[in-house]
């Protein structure tokens, strides 16, 4: 039995950790959040030490990590923007880390937190949970098995429709979530990048508040991508059904249906990293890059190939209305 510490507990990602936690056989020792909102724990670990200030639970952390209760593991399920800083922190304690994505921001905080992996001998680990997706797995496995040569035509369309509390929120602010490409975005792209190999070219069409559209070539891909959080960008077909996710891709006129199988993922992430195969800094590198490129890329507008929903009008921000 490891014994985990957990940032972020408050947040919507952090139930997926605690699961995962609970069903790998081990215990969690202690939380953070400045939410007090975490009655959640209660059905996993009721006994878990909780606090809401960042100094008490560091004094606490501190003083276990020289008793038998040490923390094995701290995860990391905070804002994007505090990954780097709360990666630092586990690393500090002595315990080996594991973060949601997107791992950081930049692809700089990667070499820097190599570094800090070289210094206290721990590691990091990232959640790509979509490489252990079954029907992705069968897709990778599809191209290795295919012509080397061959490059293919996919088309990305990601839309998950959010209020408008979203822009109040840190996802709202892009130099806190990364902005759309990023806080949606991100595990798709690593996953493309794991199916076809090294990013060659990336062109963005259009970066707005709400959506993100653009092109990637891969090695084995030619990429259309677009990704929303505006409900107004959901095909009819999504309407209709009464839907306000939207996720969609095809490869070649034909679409690869991986819809279901995401409840046991971070699970399965977990018992890979216990089991010492998980994904480590380098593992994350390439889709960092790719949405570091997008973010301070200058949008080209509708020219050469780009996304057919990219053509969709423009929504004013909310709170320009």
């Amino acid at each position: 039995m490891k014994n985990f510490g957990i940032i972020g507990v408050g947040g919507y990602i952090a139930p997926r950790h605690l699961k995962a936690i609970k069903d790998t056989g081990n215990n969690l020792i202690v939380a953070l959040d400045k939410s007090d909102s975490v009655g959640i724990m209660d059905s996993y670990f009721p006994g878990c030490s909780f606090y809401t200030e960042y100094e008490r639970f560091d004094r606490f952390v501190d003083r276990i990590q020289r008793t038998p209760q040490k923390l094995d593991f701290v995860s990391v399920c905070t804002p994007n923007y505090l990954h780097d800083a709360h990666i630092r922190f586990g690393l500090r304690a002595g315990a080996d880390v594991i973060c949601e994505k997107p791992l950081v921001l930049n692809p700089w905080n990667i070499d820097a937190l190599s570094l800090m992996e070289k210094e206290t001998g721990h590691k990091v680990y990232n959640i790509l949970q979509l490489r252990l997706h079954p029907a992705i797995q069968a897709w990778k496995k599809q191209i290795e098995e295919g012509p080397k040569d061959k490059v293919y035509d996919v088309d990305l369309t990601y839309i998950t429709s959010r209020g408008i509390w979203y822009y109040t929120s840190w996802k709202g602010n892009s130099n806190k979530s990364g902005g759309v490409a990023t806080n949606i975005g991100v595990h798709f792209y690593d996953m493309l990048s794991w199916i076809f190999g090294p990013i060659q070219e990336n062109i963005v069409h259009i970066y707005e508040h709400d959506r993100a559209a653009g092109f990637l070539r891969f090695k084995q891909a030619r990429v259309r991508y677009f990704l929303s959080i505006n409900a107004a960008t959901l095909p009819k077909e999504a309407v209709d059904e009464g839907k306000r996710t939207y996720r969609k891709i095809e490869m070649e006129g034909t679409e690869i249906e991986f819809s279901s199988g995401f409840t046991e993922l971070h699970t399965e992430s977990y018992k890979n990293i216990l089991n010492g195969n998980g994904f480590g800094l380098e593992d994350a590198r390439q889709c960092i890059q790719i949405v570091s490129d997008i973010r301070n890329s200058k949008p080209i507008g509708l020219k050469g190939d780009y996304h057919p929903l990219a053509r969709l009008p423009l929504c004013p921000h909310p709170f320009d209305r």
